[in-house]
């Protein structure tokens, strides 16, 4: 029987993933090996993990569980049964002010940054993958980071822990019960760690070699540290957990210890002519009291040159420069100057003065650029090739010619594109090389350039393999190298004792194949031009809106890789069976947001490649038929607002859920029918052009969306009324064109990939424009934020005629138009006392989440904005054809925001207001109502 099948004595099927697509796109993570597992889970509670053991020893099928999905080293992927606790396994609970936090595995290290930011804490382990990196694959691999150094990474800052053996047994160490009933009940465990514990604490030489090897940063091997901090055997095992990858037993809940999170800091990028200058520099400036110093070779810095914003001085450094990324914290700006008034630079080699920053953006963009540096080098690898990243630690000391001696290696074994940059105050290294594994010699040559790098590692400098990646499949084959044979047999007693049929996580940690590094090597065939610099470091996956129902943007390009492998294998039958399902999966169920983008280091926009495949598969008679409507625009949404019209009189006649039930029980009929939503409200367009005794004149457009359905709820003036209310206080002039009604920004047909209608409503709107605004005398304002982007993007479509009136053209968003004119008008206001905003994801791509933020301040005394705000998922009518894409796209923004209660609820797109509306039972609706509400 399959396994999926049998998984149905234990799970619901819905939480069963068994479909091709679902097993193709799980088989990979950051990492570069691929194993295809036989079935997916998603299991919801401790009762279902106990379930998931007993299953597996049954029926003799490893399990692994998988949280992010960033793991480097090939820890979360399978080739039995994949767990994957993303979904339902991220409740938060901050304790003691915020001192502590109770966590589960699968919510984001940055999401639990992000709950604690107002208590000025953080966790300690801040790796560059923290927003998209979870709780789970941060204590399994025992995450460190940037800034946390040795002592504040998941082994010293995880103060309890719950967690479940793989005989189903769970024991959490905050429970004092619990030690003597570990025990009692887990006997032959309990003995072998005590006597593990005496073996080592009576070899003076060994208890000697394993506290040096964790005074630097090591994640080789298991934590066996832990047998010689603590004395019981429980709390033994709880740290033997932190940094085993998931291979003795499975943490289901954390109480983490949080650290200072400065509000102050000051950063620099300083330039050296070499690196060993560069590294001669750390010791100073860790006496100093620096935070971050982090190392960037040449190459590194090369690979982020042609980021927009990158420092002018970055481009034009010598072949042999080399830099650190430094930054200082404190808790004032005092404290901040001073750490800085100590810091000596005249011993170093400096190319040229330091320029700090306190800007808090300046910063951020600082480190997207040394965050980035991994994916970045994957974005100019060769297609085809596998980016593969190792994780390398030196005493500080040594760490120049050490890096020199690396860099020999590269020489000799022909890795010309290699790249080195990392923690440099921890003597921590990353090197970045890209490789082929598509011929025999290719894998050879890796072989033999990674044992060479093994040899330079351990005999040479007496270093670590891993200092903070995790062992895995790739550094398995090595651990006994690293640690001798003593201290590796107490790791396999540790394994054998503790999963003694080997069914967790097999082959990673604790291996007896000396070649598993050069097995189940992941294939990277070319795909679309749009994704094929993707490395599938999984960045992108927590901005996705349907990350919980069908795929991320990552996994679709998993699928598309998978497609082409098929394609070249002529494998017809998978083939067909992944290009269907890829369909609703990675067509009819994404957004097209973009938001992925904006997270993305080297910013692949998936949307795009969904509009062309979309594009693609339309027929001659769609693209006429879109054609035809957008060159008879006023007619169609005519019958738009007759049907919006009728729908609510519909409403009002059989009650208020009418139309929804009725369209809920043809959907179920025809599928691709659109659900009504009680927020569809039919507009009466009647606002024209006022002078409003101003000096100032702007021309509104007017968008469809407002013009068809921008009635409001509850009696209040329409969305243009309101507009026109608006600037008629802040004593603006408005223009509103006669010809406004067949007018339309194409977003309509940009995002379903209908090009020709796309193209042919752009040129026409910007030829009325220029007409409308006097050629570019007055500024275009639209209502609905996507609009507004839309025609800010259309440029590559338009006409060289139109491309010249368009560059004279300033079309700007109703945000823009209310920070930066009305606001500047002397009107008196009466603040709301709170309200919540939804920035929508176009507004984040523009940038003006600021602005909304700064308008909703002038205008109200308190202003949230959820820490789970994210893409509605409505994309337009995405939210009318699959409701189920919203639904799961605002679950965990409408749940955070219906634990409050505020004055009023905005936004700037109705679509999206829509959205929330729904999710939340409130009533969202555009910016501009608080601004005329609050305005005399």
């Amino acid at each position: 029987m399959e396994t999926g099948k049998l998984l149905e004595a234990i799970l619901p099927k819905d939480r069963i993933k068994t479909r091709l697509i679902d097993l193709v796109s799980y088989a990979s993570d950051a990492g570069f090996y691929y194993l295809r597992p036989k079935a997916v889970v998603q299991p919801l509670n401790e009762k279902e993990i106990i379930a998931l053991f007993h299953f597996s020893h049954q029926h003799k099928i490893p399990l692994t569980f998988r949280t992010g999905g960033t793991s480097l080293s090939g820890q979360s992927i399978t080739d039995g049964i994949l767990v994957d606790l993303s979904k339902y396994w991220n409740s938060l609970s901050i304790e003691e002010e915020g001192n502590q936090v109770r966590v589960q595995p699968g919510i984001t290290g940055g999401m639990v940054n992000a709950r604690l930011k107002k208590f000025k804490r953080k966790i300690g382990p801040d790796p560059s993958s923290i927003d998209s990196a979870m709780i789970g694959g941060i204590l399994s691999n025992n995450s460190s980071g940037m800034c946390c150094g040795v002592k504040l990474n998941s082994y010293h800052t995880t103060k309890y822990i719950r967690f479940i053996l793989p005989d189903g047994k769970v024991f959490n160490t905050a429970i004092p019960e619990d030690y003597a009933r570990f025990e009692k009940e887990c006997s032959a465990i309990f003995q072998a760690i005590k006597t593990l514990r005496a073996q080592i604490t009576g070899n003076a030489d060994l208890q000697l070699r394993i506290r040096q090897k964790y005074e630097t940063k090591n994640t080789v091997g298991y934590s066996l540290n832990a047998l010689i901090d603590y004395t019981h055997p429980l709390d033994i095992l709880a740290h033997l957990l932190i940094g085993a990858e998931g291979t003795l037993g499975f943490i289901a809940e954390a109480v983490m210890q949080t650290v200072p999170d400065y509000p102050y800091k000051s950063t620099a990028f300083l330039y050296f002519p070499d690196i060993y200058a560069a590294c001669q520099a750390i010791p100073s400036l860790t006496l100093s009291g620096a935070e971050a110093v982090e190392l960037m070779d040449r190459a590194s810095l090369r690979s982020i040159e042609q980021v927009v914003g990158v420092p002018e001085q970055l481009k034009t450094l010598p072949e042999t420069a080399a830099a650190l990324l430094v930054e200082f914290g404190a808790d004032s700006t005092t404290v901040l100057q001073e750490k800085l008034n100590g810091l000596s630079l005249t011993n170093f080699s400096l190319l040229e003065p330091p320029r700090f920053t306190e800007d808090p953006y300046e910063q951020q963009f600082l480190w997207k650029l040394r965050k980035g540096m991994f994916p970045a080098v994957g974005a100019v690898r060769a297609s085809g090739t596998t980016v593969v990243l190792e994780d390398i630690a030196f005493p500080v000391a040594q760490l120049g010619s050490a890096i020199l001696d690396l860099q020999a290696l590269f020489v000799q074994h022909g890795y010309d594109n290699a790249i080195i940059f990392g923690h440099a105050k921890d003597g921590n290294i990353h090197f970045v090389v890209t490789q082929s594994f598509n011929t025999q010699a290719e894998i050879e040559r890796y072989d033999r350039f990674l044992r060479d790098v093994v040899v330079l590692v351990v005999e040479k400098y007496d270093g670590t393999l891993k200092a903070e990646h995790g062992t895995g499949r790739n550094m398995a084959p090595f651990v006994e190298t690293e640690w001798g044979g003593e201290a590796y047999e107490v790791m396999k007693q540790l394994k054998a004792v503790i999963d003694p049929q080997n069914l967790l996580n097999p082959g990673v940690i604790i291996s007896d194949d000396k070649n598993l590094h050069i097995k189940n090597l992941k294939p990277l065939p070319v795909v679309e031009q749009e994704v094929d610099k993707c490395i599938e470091c999984g960045y992108c996956e927590h901005k996705c809106p349907s990350r919980d129902i069908t795929l991320t943007p990552r996994r679709r390009i998993v699928v598309r890789r998978e497609l082409a492998l098929l394609k070249e294998s002529d494998k017809k039958k998978e083939y067909a069976e992944l290009i269907k399902e890829y369909q609703y999966d990675g067509l009819e169920t994404c957004a097209v947001d973009g938001l992925c983008a904006t997270v993305c280091p080297v910013d692949i926009n998936t949307g795009d490649l969904v509009k062309r495949l979309r594009r693609e598969n339309h027929t001659s008679f769609a693209n006429n038929v879109a054609l035809r409507i957008a060159k008879n625009f006023r007619t169609t949404t005519q019958l738009v607002s007759f049907a919006l019209k009728t729908g609510n009189a519909i409403n009002g006649v059989f009650g208020k859920n009418a139309m929804r039930n009725l369209t809920s029980g043809i959907k179920k009929i025809i599928p691709a029918f659109p659900l009504w939503s009680n927020q569809l409200q039919a507009a009466s367009f009647k606002a024209k052009s006022a002078n409003n005794g101003g000096q100032a004149t702007v021309v509104y457009f007017p968008t469809c969306i407002s013009r068809v359905m921008g009635g409001a709820m509850d009696d209040k003036k329409n969305l243009v009324d309101t507009f026109m209310s608006v600037s008629a206080k802040a004593q603006i002039n408005v223009l509103i064109p006669d010809d406004i009604q067949s007018t339309c920004c194409g977003q309509l047909f940009s995002s379903k990939g209908f090009s020709q209608a796309y193209q042919h409503t752009a040129n026409n709107t910007i030829s009325k424009l220029w007409e409308w605004t006097n050629h570019g005398a007055y500024p275009v304002v639209l209502d609905v934020s996507s609009c507004s982007q839309t025609i800010q993007h259309s440029r590559g479509v338009l006409t060289q005629e139109n491309r010249e009136r368009y560059d004279k053209m300033m079309i700007i968003d109703s945000i823009d138009y209310l920070h930066d004119h009305v606001l500047q008008s002397s009107t008196t206001i009466h603040k709301k006392d709170n309200v919540v905003l939804h920035p929508v994801c176009t507004l984040q791509k523009m940038k003006l989440t600021g602005k909304l933020v700064n308008i909703a301040k002038h205008y109200a005394n308190n202003v949230d904005v959820p820490v789970t705000a994210g893409c509605c998922g409505m994309a337009g009518d995405r939210g009318f054809l699959f409701p189920e894409l919203t639904a799961a796209a605002t679950a965990p923004e409408a749940n955070e925001v219906k634990k409050h209660h505020y004055e009023g609820y905005y936004s700037t797109a109705k679509t999206c207001e829509m959205a929330l509306s729904d999710a939340v039972g409130k009533n969202y609706e555009s910016i501009l109502y608080l601004a005329d509400e609050c305005t005399r």
